[in-house]
């Protein structure tokens, strides 16, 4: 997996056209730019998953601050380090503000090379941790668990909108694992264990139906319900694939709360 920076704001004393350019040379990796408003960033972190975030803030304008709350949806999806080239006055206000737990501050009179150098040691300890953050357990709140335990649900799917999204509908009553793959699907079974699992039908790398049948294999987990979820184009596929495979049916995406709510009550009661 190629490590990822997406950049946003602009700071004249570093920021170039081709500042993407200049850090994928000198970091072999994938920077892409983007503006600082919240549909455009928002859309752009959950299509390019990045690693780092790179807020270079105006020097004339503290409206880049504002991108916190965008991040903090992100990062509760995928680890995230955020790096805020800004004076000392946004950087208060980053840390009044944000609830991100890797924020780096960096002055702006930073030069480039000298950046380049921290985001090389952030890449260094990135692929160290990758192995290890992977997948992401979300419970419903960050209370004690009740009395009676929460059933538990495994979603997989690529499409990290759709995760976070089912996660949503989900994480009120029951306890949610995401996984963005079939390969990490298999790990958080191993992990986790499951009570029901949504299980997206097309993926990279392994399909869900290749992933059905790896489950199926294991005697621990072959009993597990599972739903697929599927584009309407692929709705006569899967229904083919449900006379072989037997799951508990699917769900047509973009999923809605009601389809995913009604069809856990129907399966785990």
């Amino acid at each position: 997996m190629s490590f990822r920076i997406l950049i946003t704001g602009k700071n004249r004393k570093i920021a170039s056209t081709d500042i993407s350019k200049q850090l994928e040379k000198k970091i072999r990796c994938t920077a892409t730019e983007c503006d600082a408003s919240k549909s455009r960033l928002l859309d752009a972190l959950f299509d390019e998953k990045p690693a780092v975030v790179l807020i270079l803030v105006k020097d004339e304008d503290q409206n880049d601050v504002k991108v916190y709350d965008v991040i903090s949806e992100y990062a509760k999806f995928r680890p995230v380090t955020v790096i805020v080239v800004a004076d000392e006055l946004n950087r208060k206000m980053f840390t009044r503000n944000s609830r991100l737990r890797r924020i780096l501050f960096l002055p702006q009179d930073i030069s480039l090379s000298k950046l380049c150098d921290r985001l090389n040691e952030i890449k260094a300890d990135t692929e160290e941790e990758e192995e290890r953050t992977q997948f992401i357990e979300y419970d419903a709140d960050g209370s004690a668990e009740p009395a009676e335990p929460r059933k538990h649900i495994l979603v997989v799917d690529d499409d990290a909108q759709q995760l976070v999204q089912i996660k949503e509908h989900l994480k009120e009553f029951y306890r949610v694992t995401v996984v963005n793959s079939g390969k990490l699907a298999l790990r958080a079974l191993e992990r986790f264990g499951a009570d029901l699992i949504f299980l997206d039908y097309l993926m990279p790398e392994m399909t869900g139906p290749e992933t059905l049948t790896e489950i199926r294999k294991d005697k621990r987990f072959s009993d597990i319900p599972v739903v697929f979820l599927t584009g309407v184009s692929e709705r006569e596929t899967v229904i083919n694939t449900i006379k072989e495979f037997k799951p508990h049916g699917y769900i047509l995406k973009p999923t809605t709360k009601i389809d995913i709510i009604t069809r856990v009550i129907e399966i785990l009661g």
